[in-house]
């Protein structure tokens, strides 16, 4: 275990429908993100970069791709004697008549033994699917000096979002007294960021209770928390303030992409003082053909560019034709875009090809379209 005795556990079983056609047949935590990397990437890299030595992946939907990715410890530095990166499916409960995890709660009581094969003081769990670069052990410093039994992390996120998340109101000195799971009346703005910090005694006894109660949902927001707070535990508020980003449909994955480009980008992938580790692809340099055109764009290792790319974030291998345009989009690995061809406002899938003068997307639509399965062109 790291010094700070604290291991970690990534909920990434989540099927991620409003992502459409990406999730058809990988996991949310593995969808592309950012020009080479994987969204499990984020979390797994603030785990290696925190110091936590131990982290167990929680998988569920279509996980043969996300476990064989996230199996590779070594991508993050964490495939050593005494680090490693778990792989934890659903167990087969024979008797009960199910093999899924049933709820966010019920996959944590599930690994209870596996949990306490390490003896951890403080459990970290982790959403899989944001993006954000943070530092688990100055929220742990935190819980300590609170004396809580749960710390949650929160981020203020606008008004007018704030019913789509779990909000958390809390007295003047940062303890939580209410949580509202999506409330249509928000009291405040302050949205969990799925990131919790529990004293492990605290939080198995009330798993082992919740495993036996035929009423309870097994969910960390319907359940554990309220019981908590009904409990008269110490819960507090643990408040980041630097760049977090939920991905659930295909304009906040859009945004998210988006938010790379330019100058004053919050959200840093080239820092080096908290790298993102990933699995390096091994191809050829970017090319920018003598005619090609642009202007503010993220490209990627193995791209080729002939036509114009602007406001644009192109992934590993993509190919832009001559005379094509690809504007306010995001191509996934492997897209080509053929000669003549315009694409505006729109996130096109893994793998896609758009054929010759075809135009797809507009640039007064109000949503990003998504792009997932290939467009015909000029014969």
């Amino acid at each position: 275990m790291s010094q700070s005795n604290m291991l970690a556990m990534i909920l990434a079983g989540g099927r991620g429908s409003r992502l459409k056609d990406l999730t058809n047949k990988v996991a949310k935590p593995a969808v592309y993100f950012g020009g080479k990397y994987r969204i499990i990437d984020f979390p797994l890299s603030n785990c290696a970069n925190s110091g936590i030595d131990v982290v167990g992946v929680l998988t569920q939907y279509e996980s043969v791709l996300l476990n064989s990715y996230v199996a590779a410890g070594r991508r993050w530095g964490l495939d050593s004697k005494d680090s490693g990166v778990f792989v934890l499916p659903p167990r087969e409960k024979a008797d009960e008549g199910f093999n899924v995890y049933r709820g966010t709660a019920d996959a944590i009581s599930q690994n209870i033994d596996f949990i306490d094969n390490y003896g951890p003081e403080y459990l970290l769990v982790l959403s899989g699917d944001h993006i954000y670069k943070m530092d688990y052990d100055k929220m742990l410093d935190y819980h300590k000096e609170m004396n809580a039994d749960l710390t949650v992390g929160v981020r203020p996120v606008p008004w007018k979002e704030a019913s789509r998340f779990g909000i958390m109101n809390t007295d003047g000195e940062g303890h939580i007294t209410e949580f509202q799971e999506k409330p249509k009346e928000p009291k405040s703005n302050l949205a969990s960021m799925g990131i919790y910090i529990f004293t492990w005694k605290a939080l198995r006894k009330v798993l082992v209770a919740d495993m036996k109660d035929p009423n309870s949902s097994h969910d960390f927001g319907n359940d554990v928390i309220p019981n908590f707070l009904n409990a008269g535990k110490t819960l507090v508020a643990y408040q980041f303030t630097d760049y977090w980003k939920d991905v659930g449909t295909i304009d906040s994955l859009w945004e998210a992409n988006m938010d790379l480009l330019g100058s004053k980008s919050e959200l840093n992938l080239n820092d080096q003082t908290w790298k993102i580790y990933t699995d390096d692809a091994s191809t050829l340099p970017q090319y920018i053909g003598p005619e090609a055109e642009v202007d503010c764009a993220y490209i990627t290792q193995g791209c080729r560019v002939d036509g114009l790319v602007r406001n644009s974030v192109l992934f590993t291998e993509s190919v832009i034709g001559k005379g094509a345009k690809v504007i306010d989009t995001v191509l996934m690995p492997g897209v080509v875009v053929e000669e003549g061809a315009t694409v505006t406002r729109a996130l096109v899938a893994e793998g896609v090809r758009i054929g010759k003068g075809a135009v797809v997307g507009s640039s007064d639509s109000e949503n990003i379209l998504l792009v997932a399965k290939r467009v015909k062109g000029e014969e």
